[in-house]
């Protein structure tokens, strides 16, 4: 990449990504990467699928995706030239890699952000019961076209308020829910508030050892996102300093956001009274008797997933971008426009994602398709974990002077990295156990033929 030293040159480049975004950006957009829509509506059914085991299951994967965490930290820091974990995985592993990692988290995205958009038309109605569905979703798909092409500031301000939303909700469920247990409120049905109702109804694993593993099946989603840290890494002013910071507190993110939200709700409600298909945010808030309590969690999702649809267009962009420069992506995603922002790249994925949400409406069983697409999205999520691994390993391989120099070494090293590939298998196992994951599971070769057929035509464009 071109560094160029006149300041007036610098002004008008339209050739590389600028670092806007600032410590206070990327901190927020670390912790919007980490609590999914899948808390606020999902965690229902994860209770009743797993029980209080469930706290541990959000325990173990966030445990085990701070290592990959750690790992793609490492690694972006050693060479400031990546600007994702797409350019570090066709450095270090191959051209195919970052052709098969890219296009794979562009993918991942696309899917994502259709299941987003969809969702948040659906929330619109809450409000606007007789507003169209297929112009919500237009006008959805426009205003973050147009919030991404303005600057990218603008898209770090953005996720910044969105999860000062999500974190307020999750604190008042805390607090709410603390202030229960501490009077010991009495529920309708005439039990109390209490801790004890955490292990007092069939103990800690109240559905055995199945119910336990039924639980990572969905909890394993609610955590896609988590590396959209990295994607923002070259436009990250700072990152030497930023990063490790994002990086670190991870751990207690997981524990207040996901561990104590649902220890909370599991001591107010007992978990075997918790409705699987209704929100338990919701349910807290009424509790209390707060008459406008789906209406506040209906804002809260709905800014949820306009903060996921939001993040994925600016990743997909991103990823085209550095896609285009490695050579198996058209020339044109790499252009920027005067505040350098990849245009081509984001009216290319809002495209692709109008096209993904039309669709969607058009199949008769939406439910079927939507359960089969976010599945293999999350299972191909797991992919892009596994490759920041590798990456990580073939690094420690080739340049184990560049580790010993590195100030934000990965702990556990390549003993981890192996500890958790191991976990992700283990996960694509438990996948195999349930009709629906394991259909997804049976189509997601598809993506994986569709990429190698591409690459077989695209290899010798590649660019060394």
């Amino acid at each position: 990449m071109t560094n160029h030293t006149d300041p007036q040159h610098v002004e008008t480049d339209t050739g590389s990504l600028k670092r806007s975004l600032h410590n206070r950006h990327i901190q927020l957009i670390a912790i919007g990467g980490a609590i999914g829509t899948g808390l606020f509506m999902g965690s229902g059914k994860t209770i009743s699928l797993a029980g209080p085991s469930i706290i541990f299951v959000y325990m173990l994967i966030g445990f085990m995706l701070f290592f990959v965490m750690r790992a793609m930290g490492e690694l972006l820091l050693s060479n400031l030239a990546y600007k994702s974990f797409s350019d570090f995985a066709a450095d270090l592993l191959g051209p195919w890699a970052g052709y098969f990692t890219g296009w794979t988290y562009w993918f991942c995205w696309v899917v994502t952000g259709v299941a987003d958009i969809v969702a948040i038309s659906a929330y619109f109605q809450f409000w606007f019961p007789d507003f169209s569905v297929w112009l919500s979703a237009i006008v959805c798909v426009a205003t973050f076209l147009l919030l991404n092409i303005a600057t990218v500031k603008l898209f770090g301000e953005m996720e910044f308020w969105f999860a000062i939303i999500k974190i307020i909700a999750i604190v008042s469920l805390i607090v709410v829910g603390v202030v229960l247990v501490a009077s010991h409120y009495a529920l309708p049905n005439g039990s109390y508030a209490s801790l004890s109702n955490i292990w007092s109804h069939g103990g800690m694993f109240p559905k055995g050892i199945s119910g336990f593993f039924a639980g990572f099946q969905i909890a394993v989603f609610a955590f896609v996102g988590i590396e959209l840290v990295g994607t923002a890494a070259a436009e990250t002013h700072n990152p030497q300093k930023v990063l490790p910071k994002a990086i670190n507190s991870i751990p207690l993110r997981i524990i207040i956001f996901y561990v104590l939200a649902l220890c909370v709700i599991m001591a107010v409600t007992p978990w075997n009274q918790i409705d699987p298909a209704r929100s338990p945010f919701v349910a807290m808030f009424v509790l209390i008797g707060l008459p406008a309590a789906a209406g506040i969690v209906n804002f809260v999702v709905l800014t949820s997933a306009a903060s996921s649809a939001n993040s994925g267009i600016f990743s997909t962009s991103r990823m085209l971008f550095g896609l285009s420069e490695q050579g198996v992506a058209s020339p044109l995603f790499s252009q920027l426009s005067k505040r350098s922002v990849p245009v081509n790249g984001l009216l290319f994925s809002c495209l692709c994602l109008f096209l993904g949400v039309a669709l969607i409406y058009l199949i008769p069983n939406v439910m079927t398709v939507f359960t089969l697409v976010t599945t293999v999205s999350a299972i191909l999520f797991m992919f892009v974990w596994s490759i920041i691994l590798c990456a990580y390993l073939a690094y420690r391989r080739k340049f184990p002077e560049k580790h010993q120099a590195s100030t934000f070494k990965m702990p556990g090293g390549k003993m981890m990295c192996w500890v958790v590939l191991a976990f992700f298998a283990f996960i694509i196992v438990l996948l195999t156990l349930q009709p629906d994951t394991r259909q997804a599971l049976s189509v997601t070769p598809i993506w994986f033929i569709i990429l190698a057929i591409g690459w077989f035509f695209k290899r010798k464009s590649v660019k060394s």
